[in-house]
C-alpha cells in the first residue's frame, strides 16, 4: 500500500526539510489536540495546534501553540501589530486555509498568513503540528518550520 503524503508533507519533501511523521485513528469526529497528542504517545508539550484569528484591520494572523495552552489574544494582537485580534468562526477555516477545523496546518494554507510560534516552542529540538489532515501529524525543528512559513516566535499564551 503507497504511504499517504499530505500536501504538507510535500511541500517539507519538496524544499528538503526533514521531518518525522505520525498518523492516528479517528472516527472522523473531531478531535482536540490533547486526545491526537495520546493517540501519538507525544507528551502534551511537543504537541501544538494552529489557531487562525482575525484583526481588527481585517487581516488574518495565524498562531501556533501548545495543545494544552490558551492563545491570550491580548498578546497575540501585539504579537502582530494589530489593535486586536479574535478567532475565526469555524464556518471560515475551509474557505480562508483550505484546511478543515482539527486537520489546520500552518504549513500549504492557499495563503500564507503572517504566522507567529509560541516561544515555549525555543526550548524544544522539535514540534509536531498539524500534517494538514485530520489523523496525521508532523514533527519537525521550530526553526525549520519558522523558515518555510517566514513566520516568528512569540510570547502569545495565557500564563497563570
Amino acid at each position: 500500500m503507497a504511504e499517504i503524503k499530505t500536501n504538507a508533507m510535500r511541500i517539507l519533501d519538496r524544499k528538503k526539510i526533514p521531518y518525522q511523521h505520525y498518523s492516528y485513528q479517528t472516527d472522523g469526529e473531531h478531535v482536540d489536540g490533547i486526545t491526537v497528542a495520546t493517540a501519538i504517545g507525544q507528551p502534551l508539550e511537543r504537541v501544538y495546534k494552529t489557531l487562525v484569528t482575525v484583526g481588527k484591520s481585517g487581516g488574518h494572523y495565524v498562531f501556533v501553540i501548545p495543545v494544552a495552552a490558551e492563545l491570550d489574544l491580548k498578546k497575540a494582537a501585539k504579537a502582530v501589530g494589530e489593535k486586536s485580534v479574535q478567532m475565526i468562526h469555524v464556518r471560515e477555516i475551509n474557505q480562508l486555509t483550505g484546511y478543515i477545523r482539527g486537520g489546520c496546518s500552518p504549513i500549504g494554507m492557499k495563503k500564507q498568513f503572517p504566522t507567529v510560534l509560541s516561544d515555549s516552542a525555543k526550548e524544544l529540538s522539535s514540534v509536531i503540528i498539524s500534517g494538514g489532515r485530520i489523523g496525521f501529524q508532523i514533527d519537525l525543528k521550530p526553526e525549520d518550520l519558522l523558515q518555510l512559513i517566514r513566520g516568528k516566535f512569540g510570547d502569545i499564551e495565557v500564563t497563570d
